[in-house]
């Protein structure tokens, strides 16, 4: 595993490099889509109700106040949905599109920005969903409502859906998830390194400082909280996630909404207010979560 996490991080800094970042691109598209394919397979072995599905869709607020660890929950999958280093990921995207530096080219690029981010953002708000599903469908709805870490999930899985194949496609989509967010985490740090502080760093010292700052507080947590601490820890990262996301809103709709700055390109006044209105949401729900976890001590 670790040698294939340097090999990608290696191709990683060829495409942030300009020497092929199409192919970066098509790398993270074919995880990505390894990681849906797995869990649709998933679905199909466990024929999930559809109308409990359709029911669940409809947000119950009164849920959340009454279950302080719904609202803990629900923050992580927005943080693990819409993570806020891909913000600065996406916009970086769009400088590697080729095209001229006029208006209409401009234009086109921020299309094909749209675009990635859209898709990119349905299809981890699909995957996520998906999860949902399976373990309420898998687990929930055999009587299994202790299961909470991944190895209980990959272990029950098998027996329950009957068939080997499910904790396969389990392990699989794992694995890819875990590459996806290295891919995408390697290039959004080494994005704001070099846009923000005009920091470059090398290879091999980006490497041991990224592996140092994710791998130290995680075997921290596991020695303090125990092995079993893992899928609590996850979590919580997600949560973090969540809850750094405002100050990434902030400064991007700031800046797109700012005609001096954007000139012909300044976002549309609706777009603008929809996305103040995301802002003050997101804001307002940590908020929440905060104020509930410093009541609940």
């Amino acid at each position: 595993a670790g040698v294939l996490v340097t090999a990608l991080d290696t191709v990683l800094v060829l495409g942030l490099q300009g020497k092929g970042f199409r192919q970066v691109e098509a790398i993270v598209l074919v995880l990505v889509a390894s990681i849906a394919a797995c869990f649709a397979v998933e679905l199909y072995f466990s024929q999930p109700d559809a109308a409990a599905i359709l029911d669940g869709i409809v947000p119950r607020v009164r849920l959340l106040m009454d279950e302080p660890e719904a609202l803990y929950l629900a923050i992580g999958i927005l943080g693990a949905t819409v993570m806020p280093h891909n913000l600065y990921l996406h916009s970086s995207i769009v400088q590697t599109r080729k095209g001229s530096n006029s208006e209409a080219g401009k234009r086109e690029r921020l299309r094909w920005a749209r675009f990635d981010t859209i898709a990119t953002l349905a299809i981890a708000l699909c995957v996520n969903a998906a999860i949902l599903i399976l373990a309420a469908d898998t687990f929930h709805g055999t009587g299994h409502t202790a299961v909470a870490d991944i190895e209980d999930a990959h272990a029950l899985l098998t027996p329950i859906l009957g068939t080997a194949a499910a904790g396969v496609l389990f392990a699989v989509a794992l694995l890819a998830s875990g590459q996806s967010s290295t891919f995408t985490g390697t290039i959004a740090g080494q994005v704001i390194l070099e846009g923000f502080f005009k920091l470059k760093i090398p290879c091999w010292q980006r490497r041991v400082i990224t592996r140092g700052l994710a791998l130290v507080p995680a075997l921290a947590g596991v020695l303090l909280l125990g092995e079993h601490a893992v899928g609590k820890l996850l979590v919580m990262s997600q949560v973090v996630l969540s809850l750094q996301l405002p100050f990434a809103l902030w400064p991007l709709i700031r800046a797109t909404s700012d005609r001096a700055l954007m000139g012909g390109l300044v976002a549309h006044r609706l777009t603008t207010v929809l996305a103040w209105g995301l802002f003050a949401a997101i804001t307002a729900a940590n908020g929440w979560l905060l104020l509930s976890l410093v009541r609940g001590g």
